[in-house]
């Protein structure tokens, strides 16, 4: 079982690689608040007055069993699904009153890494990395730059000219993380990114979102993974049960039925690295 002091990897890259210049100060500034949002699919209620706020460069943990509301909710804070009841602001946009021709605009802000990747399997993994890089408009030398730099981090800077269709499930997983930081977004929404990555990848890729979280990106980080969690004790923990919030372990997030900071582990057992299963 991986330790993360033992395997803490050294990345091959350095942050200004990616036009990070310096880290941030910790900042009381929003960059997602989440007041009383419900939401539903036919009779089924997917979220149930849900609310959270997480400011710059925190990073959470969104734990809870399948249908408990992570994706659902992922979902509507990069506004592709509406909201129905409640309010939501990401990054300075108000979900709410979002016209749609301002999605792209709040996109450009949110990085997403999907459940079930949105790569094209017919273009390179050079070209699904830099669709959002031409999308902006950048130079060939600057997207090159930006996407060699992450692919060295991810372990893909041998597969830059092979088309997605072949290469492996865990190596489309990892072009999907790498299109979503290679923009260096405010927001980074990941759905289970470590679900098809063996222990020591996982951890690496752990490694790069809190370097991303350093440097002032808020992360809002899905997962099954207790022993991933356990890795990162310092880290908020979101615990989803049914669509409502049931746990947590900081003061940003409306707990149902008023379990806060101890309910995580008397509810969930999150582990720490000694004792994870």
């Amino acid at each position: 079982m991986l330790r993360h002091n033992e395997n803490k990897m050294r990345l091959p890259w350095r942050a200004t690689n990616l036009v990070l210049l310096r880290p941030l100060p910790y900042s009381l500034s929003r960059m997602i608040r989440v007041r009383h949002l419900s939401h539903s699919f036919g009779q089924h209620q997917a979220l149930s007055d849900v609310s959270f706020s997480l400011g710059k460069g925190e990073f959470v943990f969104l734990s809870g069993p399948s249908g408990a509301g992570k994706t659902t909710l992922l979902r509507i804070l990069h506004a592709a699904l509406p909201i129905q009841r409640g309010e939501a602001i990401v990054a300075d946009f108000n979900l709410v009153r979002l016209p749609s021709a301002s999605v792209p605009l709040l996109r450009r802000q949110v990085g997403v890494v999907f459940q079930d990747f949105k790569i094209l399997p017919l273009r390179t993994v050079e070209e699904n990395i830099s669709l959002p890089l031409e999308l902006r408009g950048l130079s060939d030398t600057h997207m090159e730059r930006r996407v060699r730099a992450v692919c060295i981090a991810l372990g893909l800077e041998e597969r830059l000219k092979v088309k997605c269709r072949d290469i492996s499930g865990g190596e489309q997983q990892r072009v999907a993380i790498a299109r979503a930081l290679v923009t260096n977004p405010k927001v980074l929404l990941a759905d289970e990114p470590t679900g098809n990555l063996d222990p020591a990848l996982s951890l690496r890729l752990m490694e790069l979102f809190k370097q991303f979280q350093t440097y002032g990106a808020t992360v809002l980080f899905a997962t099954h993974s207790r022993e991933l969690m356990g890795h990162y004790p310092e880290a908020h923990v979101m615990h989803l049960e049914s669509g409502r919030i049931t746990a947590a372990n900081w003061p940003g997030a409306g707990v149902a039925h008023a379990l806060r900071a101890g309910a995580l582990r008397e509810n969930f057992a999150v582990p720490g690295p000694g004792n994870a299963r």
